[in-house]
């Protein structure tokens, strides 16, 4: 699975070096605020993609002593740099169009900027189904991310494409500086939703509610598990963590005690392939502390809340 997300982020890589080439050529023909602003998204893909790319390799490191939970929050601050990376982009775009706007400059030779966006447009393309389908083999929270700005970036090329054609073909003047502002909140706000995730992850938020339940249901299925409490969940990279205690009759051995477990990890990886999971055995009724969270019994809200 590593090996498949770093190939992602390698052609993400070679994909961004590509566009980057041929928009700075582009660029310079037109001097479309538009193209210069996504010639700008494209560099930064580069550096956000190299990142990525780093990102990636060393969350697909194993665990070692210092880090026994493995290095899979790597991912999640590889993301939050391509969203540093992404915000000052937008900043930076923003102020070009509104300096172009007010400047009242207008593009020329529009059919290279169009033709450089509609090969973007195709690369890009290519390129975002490739890396859907590694994210849904692998979680990958960077490959993810990185999709996410590089979907934008086909908006953005359509953007640049009528932002040519309405400033120099139509003649209506700063169209194109208006498009370079539009592109820029757009990037804006790819910039604030690729944070939501990688912040989840490094603040350890717990699985989504529906997750959670499948796990509490699988596990309760179990005909020897009087009841399950402190379930705890949390995402790291491509790797998913699950921690919780489960009630068993207090007249049971240690040796059986044990292989009830053993069948429970067991049942449970089989549906959650790739988790790490963490039992352990109270006895039936056994209170540690007072706290509603901890020792709140799971099975039992699942007769509460049958769905």
């Amino acid at each position: 699975m590593s090996n498949l997300a770093q190939r992602a982020a390698l052609a993400s890589v070679t994909v961004a070096l590509l566009l980057g080439l041929l928009k700075a050529w582009a660029a310079y023909r037109t001097g479309s605020v538009a193209v210069l602003a996504s010639l700008a998204d494209s560099v930064l893909d580069l550096l956000a993609s190299l990142v990525t790319l780093g990102g990636v390799h060393w969350a697909a490191q194993p665990a070692d002593k210092e880090h026994r939970f493995g290095h899979g929050k790597a991912e999640a601050l590889a993301a939050l740099f391509q969203v540093v990376v992404i915000s000052i982009s937008a900043f930076a775009i923003l102020v070009r169009a509104i300096e172009q706007f007010i400047a009242g400059t207008s593009t020329e030779a529009p059919e290279f900027g169009i033709g450089v966006s509609l090969i973007a447009i195709a690369v890009t393309l290519g390129l975002t189904r490739y890396q859907a389908m590694v994210a849904r083999q692998t979680g990958s929270i960077a490959i993810s991310t990185d999709r996410i700005h590089y979907s934008s970036d086909l908006f953005l090329n359509v953007a640049v494409i009528a932002a040519l054609l309405i400033d120099s073909v139509a003649g209506i003047r700063g169209a194109d500086a208006l498009f370079g502002v539009a592109i820029a909140f757009w990037l804006f706000f790819g910039a604030w939703k690729a944070s939501e995730a990688a912040l989840d992850q490094l603040m350890d938020r717990e699985w989504p509610d529906d997750k959670r339940r499948r796990l509490v249901e699988l596990a309760a299925s179990h005909p020897q598990l009087k009841g399950l409490h402190d379930l705890r969940t949390r995402t790291s990279g491509s790797s998913d963590f699950a921690q919780f205690h489960i009630w068993l009759n207090p007249a049971m051995t240690v040796a059986e005690a044990h292989d009830i477990v053993d069948a429970l990890e067991t049942r449970l990886a089989s549906e959650f392939p790739g988790t790490e999971f963490i039992i352990h055995v109270d006895p039936e009724g056994q209170i540690d502390t007072d706290n509603p969270l901890t020792e709140a019994d799971e099975t039992a809200t699942l007769k509460e809340d049958p769905q």
